[in-house]
């Protein structure tokens, strides 16, 4: 098939480089078909839907064999891992769970012979992760994907050698599919300007509802770019923003807007990152602006301190959605938990909190069992990798006789060393007294799964 330009796209290779050496690469290249845009707008659903109804009835067997035989037209050697998958798969109705291409490397006549798998097949998920994409084959296989609407969960992390062709096709990927719903793009350095402004320009009108950027180096003018693009967006849900150095300054500004004109975004992960106090402080004025958005923030291992504790004291009490909020690996300390103490008591709608390993010990614990007392809303607790000892697991304990909406209270398995013997029996009698009220609890709830606004106890409601 020979491959149609779109003029959008056409106009940012323009800036790429000469003409003459882009005809020149055009002719190298063998795509998919497109038609012009108005075409695409009125049939382009229409037109894919009858290849799928024509090439459903193929069984695997059928579907193999076809593979064979595009391997010997493109000559290359057919994948024993994809013949295997083929085999033991499982296909209804054309739709198959999984396609693995993890680690292939796939040169473009390899991608080319894929065609009739991605033609005849719909998969919930495609991993081409580290599958060592170079320029044309990763713009041949994308345009494909796109064209037969072949997944709607793509990987395509580790691919650091598309080229300016495969991130044009990966943009057009994402504008176009009306299928693709997730997208991971992690280990991808987005550093020069065309991989994060073809990205930005088609999450304007992207229909992807998850979105994995994790190690892609945003920091500083790509997350600017970025965030640019998603403060109009009204489709993605899960943001995920792992590993990116992301900064206190000028990071965090960019990410406070995100929040503030942004009410679509539901999931926004920034774990190991570097937002400290002041990034943190940001966040929080976001979240303030945050009125039917963002229900789960992840901030672990993120150099927050107790002085972040005073940003989120104010935050809480005026917090709408936020349901799920995530600091561990963040140092707060006892005197963290007790500047908390009391905007957790008045806050309504946090349901999880994430505590591990935030240097917490006894005093903080009897601080977090004060607002477990006066909680009614409060699901789940993490609290692992903490030195709670006998003390604080004795008030813990105590508060969950009065609480009735805790299900899950995370502690370590074994617990924080004592020296007396007499005590350690005591903190494992305790800890299995905590475990039998979060079950009590639970068994009192209509928890409907996926539903974490059932919380309240039948008792009182």
């Amino acid at each position: 098939m020979t491959h149609g330009s779109d003029d959008e796209e056409r106009g940012d290779d323009d800036a790429e480089g000469p003409n003459k050496s882009q005809e020149k690469s055009s002719k190298e290249r063998k795509h998919v078909s497109f038609p012009p845009d108005e075409q695409i707008v009125s049939g382009f659903a229409e037109h894919r839907d009858t290849d799928r109804k024509a090439d459903s009835c193929l069984t695997l067997t059928e579907v193999m064999a076809a593979y064979q035989q595009s391997c010997s037209r493109h000559q290359v050697q057919p994948r024993a891992h994809i013949l295997q998958q083929l085999q033991q798969g499982v296909c209804v109705g054309g739709n198959v769970e999984s396609l693995d291409l993890k680690g292939e490397r796939l040169d473009h006549r390899s991608c080319e012979a894929l065609e009739v798998v991605l033609k005849s097949l719909h998969f919930d998920f495609i991993n081409l992760q580290a599958a060592q994409l170079e320029e044309n084959g990763a713009s041949s296989l994308l345009d494909m994907i796109l064209y037969y609407e072949s997944t709607t969960h793509l990987d395509i992390s580790d691919n650091n050698s598309m080229g300016t062709s495969g991130w044009r096709a990966l943009a057009h990927l994402i504008k176009q599919s009306v299928r693709l719903s997730r997208l991971d793009l992690c280990n991808v350095p987005l550093l020069s300007d065309y991989p994060a402004q073809a990205l930005a320009k088609a999450l304007l009108t992207s229909r992807l509802t998850v979105l994995h950027l994790d190690n892609a180096r945003l920091s500083g003018m790509p997350l600017y770019t970025l965030v640019r693009a998603l403060k109009t967006n009204r489709a993605l849900q899960e943001l995920h923003l792992t590993n990116n150095v992301l900064n206190s300054y000028q990071d965090a500004l960019q990410l406070g807007d995100l929040l503030r004109y942004n009410a679509t975004l539901q999931t926004l992960e920034l774990s190991n990152n570097a937002l400290a106090d002041a990034g943190f402080e940001e966040l929080c004025d976001g979240l303030r602006w945050q009125t039917s958005g963002l229900k789960v923030l992840l901030l672990r291992n993120n150099g927050i301190t107790v002085k972040g504790m005073g940003h989120l004291a104010k935050a809480l009490p005026v917090l709408k959605v936020l349901q799920a909020l995530d600091l561990s690996g963040n140092v707060l300390g006892n005197e963290g938990m007790q500047v908390i103490r009391e905007p957790l008591m008045v806050n309504g709608t946090v349901l999880q909190l994430g505590l591990a390993q935030t240097n917490i010990t006894c005093e903080g614990a009897v601080a977090l069992a004060e607002f477990l007392a006066e909680s009614r809303h409060i699901q789940r607790l993490d609290l692992r990798q903490n030195e709670v000892k006998a003390g604080g697991l004795m008030a813990l304990s105590l508060a969950m006789r009065i609480n009735r909406s805790l299900v899950g209270l995370d502690l370590d398995q074994i617990p924080a060393h004592e020296q007396d013997e007499f005590l350690k029996e005591i903190q494992t009698r305790l800890q299995t007294e905590i475990a039998e009220r979060c079950l009590a609890n639970a068994s009192r709830f209509d928890l409907t799964p996926g539903n974490p606004e059932n919380t309240g106890d039948k008792d009182h409601q």
